[in-house]
């Protein structure tokens, strides 16, 4: 990117100006031990560098950025990275929620370039929020065969079974599952041919929200399998599972996020975080696919 005086283009000053700068020297970055160029702007005869113009600018500690991202897509969490990596806990959350919103940018613009999909899968994930009687529910779509991961949402959903009655005193809880589902249609409808083939478990609620955004596509529904406890409960007991690429990708996910593991006191306390590192995951998980499958 050419970089250009950024106090120019606060007031106003045409494009084709604010290209006159001229070289200003080099500093040190200690960080990552490079040397920096700096400019100076011949209009305003303010000063700046290439560093400015970075998404990691002013970071002190940026040699932990790569490593932070892939520990948390492997099963470490945000306490445990703090102290192997020696600093302060809020500094490990400031850059995992940078380091998220990068990956989201980066996991939709590689998907943006891949060929749509004739045949997806798709299914939702139960975890929860600080407590079982507070679940959540992650809609998940991916790529059949290649397991390429297209989107992902997470909406709340109340309480069912034996949990209701001690549900109760966190209050009502509003089901907010066919939303979710209906955000990530939304989001990867152009991701998908048309007649797109789109395959499912039996839920009842499905096949009008598919109908809805896909009403070329077909819609097959299979019948759902007893899980298998090496897979997260995810893969199934079964020789043929139709359903195996997004029974796989959510085991994965349950083994490699630490807080979507089963029987983990390791919950997540916002949704909002949990939707972070799900794409975190989602862009580190593409991006590490076998050569044949991946999105670069």
């Amino acid at each position: 990117m050419r970089p250009y005086c950024y106090k120019c283009e606060l007031v106003g000053i045409e494009q084709q100006k604010r290209s006159n700068f001229v070289r200003f020297g080099f500093y040190f970055r200690t960080s990552d031990k490079k040397y920096v160029r700096r400019y100076r702007c011949l209009l305003c005869k303010c000063t700046f560098s290439k560093a400015y113009f970075d998404p990691h600018y002013r970071q002190k500690r940026r040699d932990l950025n790569r490593r932070i991202e892939e520990d948390l897509a492997s099963t470490c969490s945000l306490r445990r990275l703090a102290r192997k990596l020696k600093v302060n806990r809020k500094t490990v959350v400031r850059k995992f929620r940078l380091m998220a919103d990068l990956a989201e940018a980066s996991f939709h613009e590689a998907n943006g370039r891949c060929a749509p999909s004739s045949v997806i899968e798709f299914d939702d994930l139960e975890t929860a929020e600080h407590t079982k009687c507070k679940p959540l529910s992650v809609s998940i779509a991916v790529e059949q065969g290649t397991r390429r991961i297209l989107g992902i949402e997470v909406s709340r959903m109340p309480a069912s079974g034996m949990l209701v009655k001690r549900a109760k005193k966190y209050g009502r809880r509003i089901d907010e599952r066919s939303n979710g589902r209906r955000r990530l249609f939304a989001k990867i409808q152009n991701l998908v041919d048309p007649f797109v083939e789109i395959k499912s478990d039996q839920n009842p609620h499905y096949p009008l929200d598919v109908k809805e955004y896909f009403p070329l596509a077909r819609h097959y529904r299979y019948l759902g399998k007893r899980g298998s406890l090496g897979g997260q409960v995810e893969l199934k007991k079964t020789k043929w599972d139709p359903l195996f690429s997004i029974n796989h990708t959510c085991a994965k996910m349950r083994a490699d996020v630490n807080r979507l593991i089963r029987k983990t006191w390791c919950t997540t306390k916002n949704p909002a975080e949990l939707q972070r590192h799900l794409m975190l995951f989602a862009n580190y998980h593409n991006k590490n696919l076998p050569p044949a499958f991946s999105t670069g």
